[in-house]
């Protein structure tokens, strides 16, 4: 059969170096660190004290108090996206066919902060049962994307996807499958991640995965520097719009670019660490560019997974070599997780949205914090360190790889 196109319409975010797509854009070509000392909670027993919130962020500017209160923060920041992703879409909401517009969101983990705080209630109780009627519903990862729909009457497809980093990217590899099978004129899609909080931090920190660059935070995210030592915990979330070109064309929207393909694949190698080979990168770059129907030669830059940890840069690079070959010294490959910290199951979707606005700007955003080569990484390849770098972007890839060895990777190009 021959498949739709699908363009994107509409893009909302809120992460820790903007609150909205203007101030994100604007946060990443200048290069922002979103990384400081942690306010949500007293860190000051973790080894790791600082993270990438979300900052000057009061959810009752947005979500009426009581409904607020309903929800965990992964749940507040989607609605927030969302909002602004649905609303830059420019819908008239009144007559669009609800039936034939869903929402597939991503998460990672969901509601932590709620079931954390349920937990330390109850331990700290004299042992009766007493939790809140709203545990559950706060806590699944699935109840960002019923709320999305709630608030809007869309009655097409809703779920969430969960795979770890890779959350976000799958639900817009799935958003774009709806679509361009025919089974949806629009989705919204994206992914909200909330995990700076007590378990989230012990969490990671008890994986020695982050970095303790405490006396420095703002240059604790360092893709691909030899001194690099983990990732810094971010949180957050993206939204977009996708929606059937002929349906976009109709209404006159419009589009920032268009959805040419996906990729998917598993490591199948270990619950945390990367194929040393970078064997499972590799085959989901290939797998993207086999069903957007495109050459290695056709891409002009990469938003890598580029958590700043010491295994996962190298194997990340080692595949690019490999899909790449000669071409890869031709591309500008860059990680924003450098500026926005790791929003986990929502780090596909800012990440998508930075590619895409690359796309839209002929702007491909730095790497920051890079000082020191590291022997293991081709320093031939161009990591568009420091400082952003114009370019003509006609094609741009997004990679996302989660624990499990989950592995997803996302293709954008110019529309025409």
């Amino acid at each position: 059969m021959e498949l739709k196109r699908v363009v994107v319409t509409g893009l909302g975010a809120l992460t820790p170096i903007g609150n909205n797509i203007e101030e994100y854009w604007n946060g990443l070509v200048n290069g922002v660190s979103g990384a400081a000392p942690i306010t949500h909670f007293d860190a000051s027993k973790f080894k790791t004290r600082f993270a990438c919130e979300v900052k000057n962020f009061d959810v009752r500017d947005f979500i009426d108090r009581k409904e607020a209160r309903k929800m965990d923060k992964f749940s507040q920041y989607a609605m927030v996206a969302s909002d602004e992703a649905i609303n830059d879409a420019n819908f008239d909401l009144e007559n669009i066919d609800k039936d034939r517009v869903g929402v597939i969101w991503g998460a990672g983990i969901g509601g932590l902060e709620t079931f954390q705080n349920e937990c330390i209630n109850f331990a700290n109780g004299d042992g009766t049962p007493r939790f809140n009627p709203f545990f559950i519903p706060k806590m699944i990862a699935d109840i960002a994307p019923g709320q999305i729909s709630i608030k809007y009457g869309f009655r097409g497809p809703n779920f969430a996807t969960v795979s770890a980093c890779a959350s976000s990217s799958n639900a817009i590899i799935d958003a774009l499958n709806y679509i361009r099978l025919g089974y949806s004129d629009v989705m919204v899609t994206g992914g909200s991640e909330a995990a700076v909080a007590i378990a989230g931090m012990g969490g990671f920190n008890a994986l020695q995965a982050l970095s303790t660059r405490n006396d420095d935070p703002a240059t604790a995210s360092r893709p691909f520097d030899k001194d690099r030592d983990g990732f810094v915990l971010g949180e957050g979330a993206g939204a977009l719009i996708l929606e059937e070109y002929e349906h976009a064309i109709a209404r006159g929207a419009k589009i920032y670019a268009e959805v040419g393909g996906g990729g998917l694949s598993a490591d199948a190698h270990h619950i945390t660490a990367p194929h040393p080979e970078g064997l499972g990168a590799r085959n989901v770059m290939l797998n993207c560019l086999r069903d957007a129907n495109m050459k290695p030669e056709d891409i002009d830059a990469i938003n890598m997974h580029g958590t700043s940890t010491p295994l996962g840069d190298i194997a990340e690079s080692k595949a690019i070599l490999e899909v790449f070959g000669e071409h890869a010294y031709n591309l500008n490959i860059n990680s924003t997780k450098s500026m926005t910290g790791h929003l986990l199951g929502a780090a596909g979707a800012i990440e998508a949205i930075a590619s895409i606005l690359a796309i839209k700007n002929g702007i491909v955003p730095p790497t920051i914090n890079h000082s020191t080569s590291d022997d293991q990484i081709d320093s031939k390849l161009n990591f568009t360190f420091n400082k952003a770098q114009k370019r003509d972007v006609k094609v741009a890839m997004s990679n996302t790889f989660g624990f499990g060895g989950h592995n997803a990777c996302v293709l954008f190009k110019k529309f025409e």
